[in-house]
């Protein structure tokens, strides 16, 4: 239940209302399956006329409990976790799209999410346009066509840093009759809660900062309850018309403001099993019990980083929203003025070369396939997460081939520009 609790408050009290002679701390429920007295009372939680436990694959109380506190932070109705952020963009789109549909998605967008729609679910018959995030008002509105089920962006792209005009994307997807469903993994609700701007959906790769200590891999799907499926319904024939699955239920119908989770639960939840372990959702609460904390210290080393990089002689540029020259610091002004995040690009003069160089000199930053945790990392994307893109794509995408993808840890800043200025000292 929703209540008026600030951010740092939900971060350690939301989710686990613990009644009398119970564990103060969230438990681990490390079970499959849950015991019922009679077989009538199993026969109507699977009719979804009851709601409770029988099997994890569908819903557990640990991760309940953690996709509880997920919402609360967001400010949204419902939510639900699955196995990792990838899965939960899946889910996110295909609990609306099917066969013969078609969506949109910022081209700025994770290579793994990029792949992800423009290649595997186009192999499903799910077709997406990809369009640069700045493009204009009529470029954007071009792409719609009339199976045109969604719009999807990044809060702030990963690894291009570019900052979502929110509110101009979900008038956009609005005026068309369709959802904003936003990926905030980067920005968190600590710094930025799209629905106040009118986002639908919100994803998470609960990988990162939510989790905070690279133990594990999770994703969140966040639903605001604001979406009016029935007024659209002829387009999301999956929440508006009978589930012959569940014996005709129409979910919308049935669950109100809660029928997008509740079908992405029962229908895809059910049928994929991309479900988040009970010890994971356990360890990413302990991560989220700290959020409030970290994630302005990630803000403030990177600005010290990324203000001391500006200024390097060998340093051919930065992209950090957190400068005052950058092209994005109105719109981060705007939807995040307590801060970004914790993760810069930059290139080094002298090219892809001489960038991939120097990350081999980085004593304290290790090169990792991760970011967004307590402790600084460094990646070439284009060697690395986006290496399955094109040159074209890559651009597209706004990854330059110098791209450097700085994430910056919660470590003594003092200490993370030393590394940095011992290994530009060799390139």
């Amino acid at each position: 239940m929703s209540t008026n609790y600030r951010p740092e408050t939900i971060c350690i009290q939301a989710g686990w209302k613990p009644k009398k002679g119970e564990p103060r701390v969230l438990p681990i429920y490390q079970s499959t399956t849950f015991k019922y007295d009679n077989s009538d009372q199993m026969g109507r939680l699977f009719d979804l006329e009851e709601s409770g436990y029988f099997y994890t694959r569908l819903q557990n109380p640990t991760n309940d409990a953690v996709a509880a506190k997920i919402t609360e932070l967001e400010g949204g109705v419902a939510g639900m976790l699955t196995s990792s952020g990838q899965a939960a963009n899946y889910y996110a789109v295909f609990n609306i799209c099917e066969a013969g549909d078609h969506f949109i998605c910022s081209n700025s967008i994770y290579g793994g999410t990029f792949n992800l729609f423009g290649t595997t679910m186009a192999k499903q018959g799910i077709s997406c346009t990809f369009v640069n995030p700045d493009a204009s008002d009529e470029e954007l509105e071009a792409a719609f066509l009339p199976n045109t089920k969604a719009v999807f962006a990044e809060t702030i792209s990963n690894p291009s840093l570019v900052v979502l005009d929110i509110e101009r994307f979900a008038n956009i997807a609005h005026k068309h009759g369709v959802p904003l469903i936003v990926d905030n993994t980067f920005a968190t609700p600590i710094n930025c809660r799209p629905f106040e701007w009118g986002a639908d959906i919100v994803t998470h790769s609960t990988t990162k900062y939510m989790d905070g200590h690279a133990m594990c891999v999770g994703g969140a799907i966040i639903d605001s309850g604001n979406f009016d499926w029935m007024a659209h319904k002829d387009k999301f024939p999956g929440l508006t018309s009978p589930d012959e699955s569940y014996h005709g239920i129409v979910y919308a119908e049935k669950f109100g403001k809660l029928a997008y989770i509740e079908k992405a639960t029962a229908q895809l939840m059910r049928d994929l099993g991309s479900i988040q372990s009970p010890q994971n959702a356990f360890l990413l609460n302990v991560g989220l019990e700290t959020l409030h904390l970290r994630v302005p210290r990630h803000c403030e080393n990177a600005q010290k980083v990324a203000e001391y990089l500006n200024a390097h002689e060998k340093v051919a540029w930065v992209n950090y929203a957190g400068l005052k020259d950058n092209k994005y610091h109105a719109l981060a002004e705007k939807y995040m003025p307590n801060g970004t995040c914790g993760v810069i690009s930059f290139g080094l003069k002298g090219g892809r070369e001489v960038s991939v160089g120097f990350m081999d000199h980085l004593k304290l930053a290790a090169i990792v396939t991760h970011v967004a945790d307590a402790r600084t990392c460094v990646l070439h994307p284009a060697s690395h997460t986006h290496r399955q893109m094109t040159d074209e794509q890559l651009r597209e995408a706004g990854v330059a081939p110098d791209l450097i993808r700085f994430s910056v840890g919660i470590e003594n800043a003092d200490d993370i520009i030393a590394d940095l200025d011992q290994a530009l000292a060799t390139v």
